[in-house]
């Protein structure tokens, strides 16, 4: 049957609003916001946690110079040298050095000096040369057929005797310009031979002394034949303490005592 009630249409009921949830999603999402930004602006950077490296310590300057640069056989020079943040600095031919100073020193050929300065923060060297000048021996004259000796008191005035140091054969600076101009005579007149005696003063035993004079005979022998002397013209021979020149007992005494002598080898 036909429902004789006339038709209505239906209302449909509205959802009720919730406008206190929609706030609060808001306000979270803002505040999620807001505190990642915090968080990125305010946060601990990692690296700072890191320790600080400890600064490496400071690479060690040398410098090294030498007045003059350039010096005849027998003359000296002064060494001149000076570094920073070194705790061992040493130069070659003289061993271990103040960090800064000077020396003076008498080569007898060119030299190159070299210094090392040592640190905490490494090595650092430095080198200068100085360059000795050695006279160059004259020509010996051509050959005559007739032997050139020479006389005894031209020998004596031209090949002097040389002086050494109290337990010492090296040669002094006076000694080394000695024997240079005993080699230019000698190479001149290349028909003498000499005999070269060590002689040392009456301190010590007479075994060491015997050694010291050959030292000091073969110290002469070696700079003569540097020079341009032909070895096989050189004798050496050692008295030691037996043959006295003087015998006071004074410091003038025995410096006489302390000699190399040249003699003629006939």
């Amino acid at each position: 049957m036909t429902d004789p009630r006339p038709f209505q249409p239906r209302s449909f009921r509205a959802w009720p609003a919730r406008p206190h949830r929609a706030a609060l999603l808001l306000a979270a999402a803002l505040c999620a916001l807001s505190g990642c930004h915090k968080n990125a602006a305010t946060g601990t950077n990692p690296n700072s946690l890191a320790p600080t490296p400890a600064p490496l310590p400071p690479v060690p300057t040398a410098s090294l110079t030498a007045d003059p640069l350039a010096i005849d056989l027998g003359q000296s020079v002064v060494l001149n040298w000076r570094t920073t943040d070194a705790n061992n600095v040493t130069i070659d031919g003289i061993g271990p050095v103040n960090p800064n100073g000077t020396q003076t020193v008498a080569p007898s050929t060119s030299t190159n000096f070299h210094i090392v300065a040592k640190g905490d923060g490494g090595t650092t060297e430095a080198s200068v040369r100085v360059t000795v000048r050695v006279p160059v021996a004259p020509t010996a004259p051509a050959d005559t057929g007739a032997a050139d000796m020479g006389s005894e008191a031209a020998f004596h005035d031209n090949v002097p005797d040389i002086f050494f140091d109290y337990d010492s054969y090296d040669l002094r600076p006076d000694a080394q310009a000695a024997t240079v101009k005993a080699s230019s005579y000698l190479v001149a007149h290349p028909d003498i031979r000499i005999v070269i005696g060590g002689y040392c003063d009456d301190r010590g035993s007479a075994e060491y002394n015997l050694a010291l004079g050959e030292n000091r005979a073969n110290a002469a022998k070696t700079a003569l034949v540097n020079a341009g002397v032909a070895p096989a013209r050189i004798r050496v021979v050692s008295y030691g303490k037996e043959k006295q020149f003087c015998t006071d007992e004074t410091e003038a005494c025995w410096q006489q005592n302390r000699r190399a002598q040249f003699s003629l080898d006939r």
